[in-house]
């Protein structure tokens, strides 16, 4: 893969983007690499966590490359939002305990990406939490939206969606926006932490409880590519 690279560490998946020059942005072929690696997460025989995180201090992931999506046809616009709202689904009904682990700017898509996530862990000193769509503009679709609402606190939502403020990672703990805050040479600490004793519980029980939670993901990946 040549955007992110994917490890095994003691029974924990890690996805760790490693497309920093392009902000780790999403394009049809990155598409194809979240589901490439999300095909190798569900295959893996045995309890496990995935982690998603980036090598670059300063972003996570800000979402749609723009700029190449402007550059594509109608054709293949439409195709890459089939291949953008299937790897968010995937994600967020993945048959693993799922963790973000944000330590830079997780913008648009990227913070779309990481509300699938069962859990989401950030930096306390760098990096902003932000859904800036209005300001883009760019519309949500009923996935998108439908990811961002995983998030547990809907007046914050509600704030973010409708006027773009960007929150910082203290912010967005105090908003319960994400999971817990950590210096930076502690936070893939935290997150592996978290993600071995996640490893622990029956990996079919606790995906069949976090799924029964999200039967509207299920709905819509049912009607994007029929019942899975």
């Amino acid at each position: 893969m040549s955007t992110m690279n994917l490890s095994l560490r003691d029974g924990i998946h890690i996805l760790t983007l490693t497309n920093a020059a392009n902000d780790n942005t999403f394009t049809t072929e990155v598409m194809d690499e979240y589901i490439a690696a999300f095909d190798t997460v569900e295959s893996y025989k045995g309890n496990s966590a995935l982690i998603i995180t980036c090598e670059d201090e300063k972003t996570f992931s800000t979402g749609i490359n723009l700029a190449w999506l402007s550059e594509q046809s109608a054709q293949g616009q439409a195709d890459f939002m089939q291949a953008f709202h299937h790897m968010l689904l995937r994600f967020a009904l993945l048959n693993i305990p799922t963790i973000a682990c944000i330590n830079g700017n997780a913008y648009a898509g990227g913070a779309i990406l990481a509300s699938a996530a069962d859990f989401r862990l950030m930096r306390e000193d760098r990096g902003r939490f932000c859904f800036p769509e209005v300001n883009i503009p760019l519309p949500f679709t009923p996935v998108t939206l439908s990811m961002v609402s995983l998030l547990p606190n809907p007046q914050a939502l509600k704030n973010m969606l409708l006027t773009g403020i960007a929150y910082t990672g203290i912010e967005a703990e105090a908003l319960n926006i994400v999971d817990s805050i950590h210096p930076a040479d502690q936070l893939q600490i935290s997150a592996f932490n978290l993600a071995q004793m996640l490893a622990t519980k029956d990996r079919a029980i606790y995906t069949s409880i976090r799924n029964d939670m999200r039967p509207q993901i299920q709905r819509l990946l049912n009607e994007l590519s029929g019942p899975i």
